[in-house]
């Protein structure tokens, strides 16, 4: 059936077009360089009036997207991401999805030579770091909030952040009889059955967002509406009824029932210092405590497995359209008669790790505590994600490869490279892939060089694999305003090999 779909697909967009079997020993050359993606904007689809109070999703400017991801493909980029929004999508009605423009943009991708990398954004967007849009959550999600606030994630102050849904009623039939797993993996059903025929030539990963800003983790730093403030070691996000009682049962079970009321009542706030309070204190703070030990345990172990049943769910879904029993590819002709092969490979899942490298140099890693990830200078907090992820056979994209600890304020103790060399050891000893984003949009020769340099492995003491894919941020009038740099900075990552020797590369403030 896949099949089939593909290459009504390709007949429909080329002549003399084929399904064909490509004979293992002769089979398709995988490059070897880190592919490079760019990231669209995050308007790329947007949500237009058709008649009065009825709106659909429609590509933005059609014809501007079309010229430039032809120049990205001139330049050598393979291929694009792109947020698949739920609020977009599914906006007005529990069931209903419209993916129209999206098929849109994949012929357009199709056409152009490139590959889509589609990210499943089961959060809104506007308050994160280079959010210029406002886009929420499906109507109908906000109206069942309004009357049950405790879908979404609430912090001690009793602040409730309608950005994503809370991990702690994943199970629970709160969205009209349907669980939020439940509506995930309904959502990724339904973008695999409408794009079939795009599958594995056109789209290569379905990365399935886990949280705020589609990252795995929770939204300890809300900076969109002025809670938080860099380097502040964020908040605990545990204070909704879901996980309240999830805590509570959790302290039960260990013989101290009075650890159930709550997060810890001197972890500070969005914006303090880890030395101004006494959980994150560096030389007597209370994180290093059986109770410490106990309530970060909970709160990390609680996001590791919301990941691990979203992606038992959509894996599953995934895997079904993955029905290639043998290698295969799409053959047409292009306009000037020259005979294209392009392999159809499996569609990978992945997901966002998100780059909190404030106090990565500090004890107790106050700012990926409160992000979900019980990470200090004594105890690894990503080696049980790479686990999980390892079990589904899913990418880890980690977003902060631009960053230089040289360039970090000192108070901060930030190292994002340090961070950066962790995961990939991490990755590498587990066994699984590490992809990787830039953060900020930055064109200028330190950044591309510190990306260039991350990609390939080099980031660490001892050789690693290098990146699985690059994606830059981001597709727009910055980014063509710069155009020579970033076009050389591609000719560059396409002429690389692995564990080719680099130029020399400062690397100040290494761990």
């Amino acid at each position: 059936m896949v099949r089939a779909s593909v290459l009504r697909t390709c007949e429909s967009l080329f002549s003399g077009a084929a399904v064909v079997e490509v004979a293992e020993e002769a089979g398709l050359q995988e490059e070897s360089n880190v592919p490079v993606y760019v990231m669209l904007p995050l308007d790329t689809v947007w949500r237009q009036e058709e008649q009065e109070g009825v709106y659909n999703p429609v590509l933005k400017t059609p014809k501007k997207l079309n010229d430039a991801l032809r120049k990205l493909r001139e330049a050598g980029v393979t291929g694009v991401m792109v947020d698949v929004w739920w609020g977009m999508v599914e906006a007005d009605t529990p069931g209903r999805y419209n993916f129209d423009a999206y098929l849109e943009l994949l012929k357009m991708a199709a056409l152009n030579g490139l590959k889509v990398q589609a990210v499943m954004s089961f959060h809104a967007a506007g308050g994160n770091v280079g959010d210029n849009v406002n886009i929420p959550l499906p109507d109908w999600v906000l109206q069942v909030g309004q009357d049950q606030p405790d879908i979404f994630f609430t912090d001690a102050s009793g602040h409730v952040n309608p950005e994503c849904l809370s991990l702690g009623c994943d199970g629970e039939p709160v969205l009209r009889g349907r669980t939020p797993v439940q509506a995930y993996r309904d959502f990724v059903e339904a973008f695999l059955t409408t794009t079939e025929g795009y599958l594995g030539w056109v789209v290569s990963e379905v990365t399935v967002g886990l949280g705020p800003a589609g990252e795995m983790r929770y939204p300890s730093y809300p900076e969109g509406d002025g809670r938080w403030r860099f380097p502040g070691i964020g908040e605990f996000q545990c204070y909704d009824a879901y996980m309240l009682a999830d805590l509570k049962e959790k302290a039960k079970e260990v013989g101290h029932p009075e650890w159930g009321h709550g997060g810890p009542h001197d972890s500070g706030n969005y914006t303090k210092c880890p030395w101004e309070t006494g959980f994150f204190h560096p030389q007597n703070g209370s994180y290093n405590t059986e109770y410490g030990n106990f309530f970060l345990e909970w709160y990390s172990d609680s996001l590791i497995d919301h990941g691990d049943r979203v992606l038992t769910s959509v894996s599953e879904v995934v895997r079904s359209h993955n029905s290639w029993s043998q290698q295969m590819a799409v053959q047409f002709l292009r306009e000037d008669g020259a005979k294209m092969v392009r392999a159809i490979d499996e569609v990978k899942v992945g997901i966002k790790i998100a780059g909190v490298h404030w106090w990565y140099k500090s004890i107790s890693h106050a700012g990926e505590l409160t992000a979900g990830y019980y990470n200090t200078r004594n105890r690894s907090g990503y080696r049980a994600i790479m686990e999980m992820l390892k079990k589904h056979g899913a990418v880890a994209n980690f977003t902060a490869v631009e960053m230089r600890d040289c360039e970090q304020p000192d108070y901060a103790k930030c190292s994002p490279q340090g961070l950066l060399a962790q995961l990939q050891e991490e990755a590498l000893e587990v066994g699984i892939p590490l992809s990787g984003e830039n953060a900020l949009q930055r064109y200028d020769k330190f950044a591309l060089d510190q990306i260039e340099h991350a990609s390939y492995g080099e980031e660490t003491k001892e050789s690693c694999p290098q990146l699985k894919r690059l994606t830059f941020l981001r597709m727009g009038p910055s980014m063509f305003d710069n155009w020579d740099a970033f076009e050389s900075f591609v000719v560059r990552m396409n002429r690389r090999r692995p564990h080719e020797t680099a130029e020399a590369l400062s690397l100040q403030n290494f761990y």
